[in-house]
């Protein structure tokens, strides 16, 4: 029977990856312009299995979006109101937690919340949210605010980044999301988000964090100006920050939504991209424990595709997710624990149910 031949470009890099060693951006570029993505998929694969064996992870965690006014004026969002627009909010206390005790069921393990870089409240505020969530759900983590919103804050509040979490910690933060990185350089930048944090500023944000004790997350927001060599530079960017604090516990490749649910596939990622940055990622990232598949951004059926594409989290059940929602995502708001245990199982791998951490809760 004839045999495939693979890219004979992949043959070094397949080398490498067998080794041990460490993939550089020109070894990225090489696996983004092959199309042989099977044999990208299948390197990607083995150097999980390496990490993870066949677990795949996941948490059982809310949404929460306490503003959706903001300062910033990024091409990319379509949840963002400035004051007193239409459909512009601020929750109160008494909101936030009548909002929290309608989705609230006694698994929940985190609460993931980001939302506007609103100057029309004070840093206080901010605070105050997960003072009120600790108080009222003490057993829940607290997952909270982007690096760029950690740089909105010191510059509205007159702080130091580090000063900003030293005083979120010490209202319960438990650890940083990932967001506002976008794609981490200063061309992308300045076209797509040019009032948000700098990637120094968002780098320093989580350098700091670590130093500060926080385990945090780190995200790629690919698939609209940002070239192949960008999203690499943004890799070997987090990949270096992680050599020097090893605070990362996960990397996500979010695929970019299109401004519209009615958008033709043409404004949408392809499938084939999403698969090959997934698999690029984990290879790229030797220092990650972790690469997230997103299924809020690439659907659940991508999402178990993923799982033997380098993946070994699927994330979690959200319960209401907006951000992505109020533009083009088509997936639900939400999944169950029963449908993502399905999906993994569908896999042929293990499901772990995890804390933020990475604990494990439960193996089924």
């Amino acid at each position: 029977m004839a045999t495939l031949l693979e890219d004979a470009n992949l043959q070094a890099i397949r080398e490498k990856v067998q080794n041990g060693e460490r993939l550089s951006v020109d070894d990225g570029l090489t696996l983004y312009n092959s199309a042989d993505l099977l044999t990208v998929a299948q390197m990607a694969n083995e150097v999980n299995n390496r990490k993870n064996g066949d677990s795949v992870y996941f948490i059982e965690n809310m949404y929460i979006n306490p503003t959706n006014v903001c300062e910033a004026n990024c091409a990319f969002c379509g949840f963002k109101r400035k004051p007193g627009e239409e459909g512009a909010y601020t929750m109160d206390e008494e909101e936030l937690l009548k909002y929290v005790s309608a989705r609230w069921n006694d698994n929940i393990r985190e609460f993931h919340i980001v939302g506007g870089h609103n100057t029309d409240v004070p840093f206080d505020y901010y605070l105050n949210t997960i003072r009120t969530l600790k108080k009222h759900y003490p057993n829940a983590s607290i997952k909270a605010y982007t690096a760029a919103e950690i740089e909105f804050f010191a510059r509205h509040a007159g702080l130091s980044m580090r000063e900003v979490l030293e005083e979120l910690i010490n209202a319960g933060l438990d650890t940083l999301p990932g967001g506002g990185a976008e794609i981490l350089t200063e061309r992308y930048r300045e076209k797509m988000s040019p009032e948000k944090a700098s990637t120094d500023e968002w780098l320093e944000a989580h350098e700091t964090a670590h130093h500060l004790g926080l385990k945090t997350h780190a995200t790629m927001l690919y698939g609209s100006i940002d070239t192949f060599e960008e999203r690499l530079i943004h890799m070997d960017r987090v990949r270096q920050l992680q050599d020097r604090t090893g605070g990362f516990m996960v990397f996500i490749p979010l695929a970019m939504q299109p401004r519209k649910k009615k958008a033709g596939l043409e404004r949408r990622t392809s499938s084939f991209d999403d698969m090959r940055t997934i698999a690029i990622s984990r290879l790229m990232l030797d220092n990650f424990a972790h690469i997230k598949a997103y299924w809020i951004n690439i659907g659940p059926q991508l999402t178990q595709m993923a799982l033997t594409f380098g993946s070994s989290d699927i994330h979690g059940t959200l319960v209401e997710e907006r951000i992505s929602h109020s533009v083009g995502a088509l997936t639900s708001q939400g999944i169950t624990r029963k449908e993502l245990i399905h999906l993994i199982k569908g896999a042929n791998k293990t499901p772990v149910e995890r804390d933020t951490f990475y604990n494990v809760v439960k193996t089924y």
